[in-house]
């Protein structure tokens, strides 16, 4: 049979099968698609994937090491649900990674991750006048992303890639913004740190970027317990 044209792709290899399930079954979870609590079945993700149970259970595997899958003996494997303590220690680290990105990046001076970033708080205060939260959460998380490649610290970076996959950023981080005031605050806090940068004080935006951690972790806390309340009063 002839070869299509252009190069011939080699055979996907079962490593190479494994690797995309575990990166789309990832993608999915962070995202909200597989919410918190559901159950994986490899039956029903193998006809998902259109691949055998073996890589499924491998990737099912890398996810659990990750923190973003937990099996539970004779039950089943299902989505994790961080515990408060876990989400806590989780936002420790945020903290301290964070700080440390601000401090790289103010050291780094004018290199381009900062003129992004300046862009994205343009966009920023838009969404915060139009009260859109939807974006400026999408807003958010590429901020904090911007923060950390600027820092051009490729051990941290991967500690960082590591840590936002276990916390599910994309749906805590729209439990913190909804606290009443909370919007506007979190772009203030965003453009002291930027100023801070531009300012090449390394010292004070690390200082101030885990001061904005910290708030942000306070106002997920607050949101956590006012919708347990709601679902005890339901």
């Amino acid at each position: 049979m002839q070869q299509p044209s252009g190069r011939a792709r080699k055979p996907l290899q079962p490593t190479s099968m494994q690797a995309r399930v575990a990166e789309e079954l990832r993608q999915m979870i962070i995202s909200g698609e597989l919410p918190p609590r559901s159950s994986l079945s490899e039956m029903a993700l193998s006809e998902t994937f259109g691949v055998s149970r073996t890589p499924i259970r491998e990737a099912l595997k890398q996810l659990q090491i990750e923190g973003l899958v937990e099996v539970r003996p004779r039950v089943g494997t299902f989505v994790a649900v961080p515990s408060r303590r876990e989400i806590t220690e989780l936002f420790q680290m945020k903290e301290l990674l964070e700080g440390a990105a601000a401090r790289l990046l103010a050291f780094r001076g004018n290199v381009p991750e900062v003129a992004r970033i300046e862009e994205n708080m343009r966009e920023a205060d838009e969404a915060v006048r139009a009260g859109d939260a939807e974006r400026y959460a999408q807003l958010v998380q590429e901020f904090h992303d911007l923060l950390v490649i600027g820092a051009d610290n490729s051990k941290l970076e991967a500690h960082y890639r590591t840590l936002m996959n276990q916390l599910a950023y994309a749906r805590l981080v729209r439990t913190s913004l909804a606290q009443p005031g909370r919007l506007s605050e979190s772009d203030h806090e965003h453009h002291r740190v930027l100023d801070l940068i531009r300012a090449k004080d390394g010292d004070s935006a690390e200082r101030v970027m885990r001061e904005h951690v910290r708030r942000s972790h306070q106002a997920l806390m607050a949101g956590m317990a006012g919708m347990d309340d709601h679902q005890q009063r339901s």
